[in-house]
């Protein structure tokens, strides 16, 4: 089973990286972390949070490869091409919470991965603080 998971440095990105990295270990499979560089990220920070972003899936015997997305333009299409590449079984983003007016609109880069993505997706929100 090939997993790919998309990581932010936020709540929700955590979640999903810990979603990917259960589903890895129940699995057997491979966790494909895809990593949108973001602009103005300075190399050395990045380099450091790549690494125990690395340490995190060896700390759990989960087989992955991390794949950093220069210059990105746009996360979904990362995602979706990651997946479509990989032949994906199963595709992990995390979502934000949202207000009562929020709800009425998922956020566009969800939904298009959602609409668009070649296998399964598990979206999975942050617990509550």
């Amino acid at each position: 089973m090939t997993i790919v998971v998309g990581h932010l440095a936020t709540a929700e990105g955590q979640e999903a990286l810990n979603a990917a990295i259960a589903e890895g270990e129940r699995t057997g499979g491979e966790v494909v972390v895809v990593v949108s560089r973001r602009d103005g990220a300075v190399p050395e920070t990045e380099d450091a949070e790549l690494d125990q972003l690395g340490a995190r899936f060896v700390d759990a015997g989960v087989t992955h490869q991390i794949r950093v997305v220069n210059e990105s333009v746009d996360v979904a299409d990362d995602l979706v091409s990651a997946a479509l590449e990989v032949d994906a079984d199963l595709l992990v983003i995390g979502l934000r919470r949202r207000s009562p007016v929020g709800k009425l609109i998922l956020g566009s880069n969800a939904q298009r991965i959602l609409l668009e993505a070649p296998c399964p997706v598990l979206a999975v929100k942050p617990a509550r603080p």
